[in-house]
C-alpha cells in the first residue's frame, strides 16, 4: 500500500539528516526501499484523470508540510532540498511518528494552517467530517491555492532582480498597458543604472501618457518612506507629473503607505507581494494549469414533460 504523506515525513527527514541537498528522484528512490513498495505501487496513478504517480504527489505533499514546519528548506539548485536546524532538532527528539497535529507545535506551520484559535476549535469540537463534499473541494482549492501563493512569492523573492524586473513589465502589459511584450520589451531602463525607474510603459497603445515602474525584489524587508521619496523625485527628475508603480515582494510601512496618499501632484500604486501573486494567479502569469474538474448539477428543466 502507498504510505500517506505523514507517514512519509518521518522517513524522509531520517534520508536527509545528514545535511547534504537531495533531490525529488533520490528520495524517492530510497522511501520505495524503505516501504517496500512493488513497482505497481510505485506507478499507481493519483486518479484515472490525472496522470501523476500517487507516491510522488505524496512525497511532494510531505515535502511541502515539513517545509512549511521549517524542517526542510529549498536550495539555489533547481528542484533540490535539505534539512534545516529545526529538522534536525526533530529526529533528537527521536519520535517514532511525525504528522500534522506534531508540526502545530511550530508557528510558521500554524501559519500556513491559518489556525487562529485551537483551544476554541477543540471545545466546539469542529470535525473534518461535518462538511459537505462542496465544502470540503472548497477547502481543497483554498489550501492549494494558499501553498501555489507562497511558492510564487518564494521564488519571486529569489529570482535575479533583473529577471523580477521583466516579471513586472509582463505583468502590467498583461493588465493591458503599453501594448504588446515586444514593444514595451526596449523600453526597460538600463540595468545598474536606473536612476529609481525600471521601467517605463504607455498607458495607451498611442502612448499620449506614460507609467513609471519601480520594482524591489526585496525579502521581509518593508519598503519605507525614503524609497517611495527617492521615487517621486526620480518621476519629477523626468518630468513625469501623473502616474508611477512602486511594486515589491515584501510590504510597505504605514509610513510609506501614508505618503503615498498624500502626494499631490503624482498618482503613486503601491503593489506588496501578496498583491503582486494575486494579480499573477488572475493573469497566468508563472503558472500553468495542472489539472481542470467539472462539478455537475441535474438539469432539472431537461426532464420536465411540460
Amino acid at each position: 500500500m502507498v504510505p500517506t504523506y505523514d507517514q512519509i515525513m518521518l522517513p524522509l527527514l531520517r534520508i536527509i539528516e545528514n545535511g547534504k541537498n537531495y533531490s525529488n528522484k533520490e528520495c524517492e528512490e530510497k522511501l520505495g526501499k524503505h516501504f517496500k513498495l512493488t513497482e505497481i505501487e510505485l506507478n499507481e496513478k493519483v486518479s484515472t484523470k490525472d496522470s501523476k504517480r500517487k507516491f510522488y504527489d505524496r512525497l511532494n505533499w510531505a515535502k511541502t508540510y515539513l517545509k512549511k514546519a521549517e524542517a526542510i528548506e529549498t536550495t539555489d539548485k533547481r528542484g533540490e532540498f535539505k534539512i534545516t536546524k529545526r529538522g534536525k532538532e526533530i529526529l533528537n527528539e527521536k519520535i517514532d511518528k511525525l504528522d500534522k497535529n506534531y508540526l502545530k507545535k511550530y508557528p510558521s506551520f500554524l501559519k500556513f494552517l491559518k489556525i487562529q484559535n485551537l483551544e476554541e476549535n477543540k471545545k466546539n469540537k469542529i470535525e473534518d467530517n461535518i462538511d459537505t463534499p462542496v465544502e470540503n473541494l472548497e477547502k481543497t482549492y483554498f489550501l492549494l491555492n494558499q501553498i501555489l501563493k507562497e511558492d510564487i512569492l518564494e521564488k519571486l523573492k529569489n529570482v535575479n532582480p533583473y529577471k523580477f524586473e521583466e516579471i513586472v513589465i509582463e505583468l502590467i502589459v498583461k493588465m493591458g498597458y503599453g501594448g504588446s511584450e515586444e514593444e514595451i520589451s526596449t523600453k526597460l531602463t538600463s540595468k545598474g543604472s536606473d536612476g529609481g525607474i525600471d521601467g517605463i510603459i504607455n498607458e495607451d497603445r498611442l502612448g499620449l501618457d506614460k507609467i513609471y515602474l519601480q520594482a524591489k525584489r526585496w525579502g521581509d524587508k518593508n519598503v519605507g518612506r525614503p524609497e517611495i521619496q527617492a521615487f517621486v523625485g526620480a518621476l519629477s527628475g523626468l518630468g513625469a507629473l501623473n502616474k508611477g508603480i512602486f511594486i515589491t515582494t515584501s510590504s510597505f510601512s504605514k509610513d510609506a503607505l501614508k505618503f503615498s496618499e498624500e502626494i499631490k501632484n503624482h498618482k503613486i500604486i503601491l503593489i506588496n507581494g501578496v498583491k503582486l501573486v494575486d494579480y499573477m494567479l488572475e493573469l497566468n502569469i508563472g503558472v500553468s494549469i495542472e489539472q481542470t474538474y467539472e462539478v455537475k448539477k441535474i438539469d432539472i428543466d431537461y426532464f420536465s414533460e411540460d
